[in-house]
């Protein structure tokens, strides 16, 4: 089929290029000339694991273009979807000025019928909001359908997570754009749930803000394994076998953070109230997750006393692992408290420090892993790199003026890191 996605962020770029990977032939809008300079010219704007070798790939398959025009990309496709921000505003809500600009244009180029798809996440009513914006501005008056099919991608994980999806949703106001959608979506062999245009909406919120409700409930928890002396960890382990509990989502950390979880929430609660329901315990969840970083960064000052003139080594920057994302990232948050508090950091992360200087300036960033706790008074873990668990830690506790770590991924085994002489503060352990 004949697709274009309109926005080249990490959904849409992923969507786009697994798309073309299955044999579709796609088209990517953006309305940044340098990105699209960037992608044409075989480079990448963002990082996610196996994402470079498949742009490269149907690139040169033909199977994938790139262009800023959005009119070429409504003449050269029969579904097109948006994949735009939606970004939050200071009450919560979501600025959908993006995905209105992006309809009018839309509705400007079409000449023939055509499936739109709200691929961004967007506040339930979207969809009908975006069919009253085509119906005004489409001059040609042409039929079309709008259709909301919300992305379930994790990043860091967001390649296997399109191309191997647990389900697609897809929500419709008539049964017209069902059979080219599912045509879409063939090659994935996947469960395939039409519903209506509100319930798809309505199902992207709901599970984005269920899981930040999973890792909060685990970071209360974990306050509470630490008052008893019990272990986070191994209490996760035992509700997580259960399958109505299961065991993703239960590790206790600093909170969460990314460019959906505290945006999603926000405009849930939002919406909600909108609605005319006070969704309380959404609330709850952003109390117990701004708590928790008071908790970590409370247990530093407690354990250094002083950080004015302390020096601290940071490992992480990305919000999660395996993504150079540092949009509300809880570990650029620590490093900035840290840094309010008078410390001098020394920080390092695999993919994201290029992205971090713009927002984190002042700090000194170290290549190696290994050289961060150089001359350094205690040693932070804030994301939870795989890479970190490799760190030399005998190394790291000579090299240190004190052997002081505040583990907030619960990386390493907490018996084994105070046995080899370490003061090891984790999370609930």
């Amino acid at each position: 089929m004949k697709l274009t996605i309109i926005g080249t962020g990490y959904v849409g770029l992923v969507t786009g290029t697994c798309f073309a990977e299955v044999g579709h032939h796609v088209v990517c809008v953006d309305n940044d000339a340098a990105k699209v300079k960037i992608l044409q010219a075989g480079g990448l704007p963002i990082y996610e694991p196996g994402l470079e070798d498949l742009v490269r790939k149907n690139v040169a398959a033909d199977r994938l273009s790139f262009t800023n025009s959005t009119a070429e990309g409504v003449e050269k496709s029969d579904v097109i979807f948006i994949a735009v921000p939606t970004p939050p505003q200071p009450d919560g809500s979501v600025d959908m000025s993006f995905i209105e600009r992006v309809a009018r244009e839309i509705a400007g180029a079409m000449t023939s019928y055509k499936i739109v798809v709200d691929k961004s996440t967007v506040p339930v009513k979207t969809g009908d909001q975006v069919a009253e914006t085509i119906k005004r501005y489409c001059k040609t008056k042409v039929e079309f359908d709008v259709v909301s099919n919300p992305e379930f991608l994790r990043e860091g994980f967001a390649v296997d997570d399109l191309m191997k999806p647990d389900r697609i949703v897809i929500g419709v106001r008539s049964q017209r754009p069902v059979a080219a959608m599912r045509q879409v979506y063939e090659p994935f062999n996947a469960p395939i749930i039409v519903t209506d245009i509100n319930s798809a909406e309505l199902i992207k919120h709901a599970s984005n803000s269920f899981l930040a409700l999973k890792i909060s409930y685990i970071n209360a928890i974990a306050v509470l394994c630490e008052a008893a002396g019990a272990n986070v960890s191994e209490v996760a382990a035992g509700m997580g076998m259960d399958e109505r509990i299961g065991r993703r989502f239960l590790n206790a950390g600093i909170g969460f953070g990314g460019s959906c979880f505290p945006k999603d929430l926000s405009a849930f609660i939002k919406i909600a109230e909108q609605i005319g329901y006070d969704f309380r315990l959404l609330k709850e969840v952003q109390r117990i997750n701004a708590e928790q970083m008071d908790r970590f960064v409370k247990k530093i000052t407690e354990t250094l006393w002083v950080l004015k003139g302390k020096t601290i080594g940071v490992l992480g920057l990305a919000f999660k692992q395996n993504t150079d994302d540092v949009r509300s990232s809880p570990a650029i948050e620590l490093c900035q408290r840290l840094l309010k508090e008078g410390a001098t950091l020394r920080v390092h992360d695999p993919k994201a420090m290029d992205k971090a200087k713009a927002i984190l300036p002042g700090v000194t960033y170290v290549d190696d892993m290994n050289a961060v706790a150089d001359g350094c008074d205690a040693l932070v873990v804030a994301t939870e790199w795989d890479e970190f668990k490799k760190l030399d830690t005998d190394r790291a506790r000579k090299a240190l003026t004190h052997p002081i770590m505040f583990d907030g991924r619960n990386l390493f085994d907490a018996a084994e890191m105070e046995a080899a002489g370490w003061i090891y503060k984790s999370i609930g352990r």
